[in-house]
């Protein structure tokens, strides 16, 4: 065998150990999808956020529902006064009372309240459900970050054992005074080029690994091999894009999110107008005086009806403010049914284009560099040539195209699933296909 051959053989044996040992190192550890999507109902800063914004909308709603609940007050007054009958003899007048009172009728102030509070409530616990959404997008996304990070690291390894064998070769060929300094230069600055490569390959698959990481809520947890999914799913058929459009009109956590919020902002706006209102008012009263008097009871009930006759501009202030905040808020609901439908539109030509074509191409690809490699082993065999380095290398970047075309047709359908607010059908569970990824922790 050649010394170009030996050289390659040696530096690619050497740079398989070298990954062989270091998966050697982590094993027992393999991360698979399910796993890190088991993460997304964790705790999470982005989902305890969204968990204040609800238990804030339920306090708001118990404070509503509050507005007409009885109340009891005790009151202790000490007074003196000047006796009518002897206006220079000064007596005390002192009392204490017990007063319960309960609102009987409010005019709808109460119960447009409450109404609003219950609509901003459906909203928080639908935006709840798009933020589990979110995080679920998220941790996938990272997963297949870190997959498409670790292969690229294997392509550039690979390459990097090719050029160095070049550039081994040109030092030999150097010093036999083959080549010129400006040949050798011209290869060291390859080898360094893509050394460069290689390293930075290495630093992304660890800063996917720590994205992964804050993802799931576990950082500085960094993963260590990952378990490359079979995405069964991925071959699911599309429904008609009118159809689809019915349903995400229908059922989007998103939307349905805005439309309650459009009716707490009506109620709110219901509820201000009736302030201008009266009220009607229950009240019992317990009392003891110091001083008796024919007008003062000791126990007395009745019925108080209380109506603001003038209020100045303050309601009419409020109820401007929210009329405008009505106004926004619809706007907001047309401008999101238009970001939605535009959204799912390009997401279903996205599947369409990568189930059809941008498979194909990829599947097209690896095939044509499985049948380059296997010409490339049978002339490195008898010695004819020396590139199977490179053939491996466009091997594995064929592969690569492949499964990031998968990694984004799954991401599609996911992004889709959350704008209908339902899945299309029933999911494959994505099972282990028994690739294992390994990068740098």
């Amino acid at each position: 065998m050649s010394s170009v051959s030996t050289r390659f053989g040696l530096v690619l044996l050497g740079s398989l150990l070298w990954l062989n040992l270091s998966n050697a190192e982590d094993s027992g550890k393999a991360l698979t999808l399910e796993q890190a999507l088991a993460s997304v109902d964790a705790p999470h800063p982005d989902l305890q956020a969204a968990q204040a914004d609800r238990d804030s909308a339920v306090a708001d709603r118990d404070i509503a529902a509050s507005r007409t609940d009885s109340s009891l007050n005790f009151e202790g007054i000490l007074r003196s006064g000047a006796e009518s009958i002897a206006p220079n003899t000064v007596a005390s007048d002192n009392s204490i009372r017990l007063t319960a009172r309960k609102t009987l009728y409010d005019f709808g102030r109460s119960s447009a309240a409450t109404e609003a509070a219950n609509a901003e409530l459906n909203a928080r616990e639908a935006e709840l459900i798009t933020g589990r959404e979110r995080r679920r997008l998220e941790v996938m996304t990272r997963f297949f970050d870190v997959l498409a990070a670790d292969m690229q690291y294997t392509a550039d390894n690979e390459l990097m054992a090719v050029v160095y064998v070049g550039f081994d070769q040109g030092r030999d060929n150097f010093t036999a005074g083959k080549i010129s300094a400006v040949d050798l230069a011209g290869l060291e600055t390859r080898y360094q080029d893509v050394l460069v490569k290689r390293t930075l390959s290495a630093q992304r698959q660890r800063i996917t690994r720590a994205l992964l990481a804050n993802a799931m809520n576990r950082p500085g947890d960094l993963p260590g091999d990952l378990i490359d999914p079979k995405l069964e799913g991925n071959n699911r058929k599309l429904p008609e894009y009118d159809a689809l459009i019915s349903i995400m009109l229908e059922n989007n956590p998103r939307l349905h999110a805005q439309r309650e919020m459009l009716v707490a902002s009506q109620q709110r706006l219901q509820s201000l107008r009736a302030e201008k209102g009266p009220t009607l008012d229950a009240e019992i009263q317990a009392a003891e005086y110091s001083r008796t008097a024919l007008t003062r009871d000791n126990l007395s009930a009745g019925l108080i009806l209380s109506w603001p006759l003038y209020q100045g501009n303050r309601t009419d202030s409020r109820v401007a403010k929210e009329y405008a905040q009505l106004n926004k808020v619809q706007a907001n609901t047309e401008k999101l049914k238009m970001d939605l439908t535009q959204s799912l539109l390009e997401t279903y030509l996205e599947i369409v284009q990568l189930q059809s074509s941008g498979r194909s191409a990829a599947l097209k690809q690896v095939e044509h560099r499985d049948l380059v490699l296997e010409r490339s082993r049978g002339l490195y065999e008898m010695e004819l040539k020396s590139n199977l380095g490179t053939s491996m290398t466009d091997t594995v970047e064929a592969n690569l195209r492949a499964r990031r075309n998968e990694y984004l047709l799954a991401l599609g359908f996911s992004r889709l699933e959350a704008m209908l607010g339902k899945p299309l059908e029933a999911k494959n569970k994505n099972s282990k296909s028994g690739n294992e990824m390994k990068g740098t922790q």
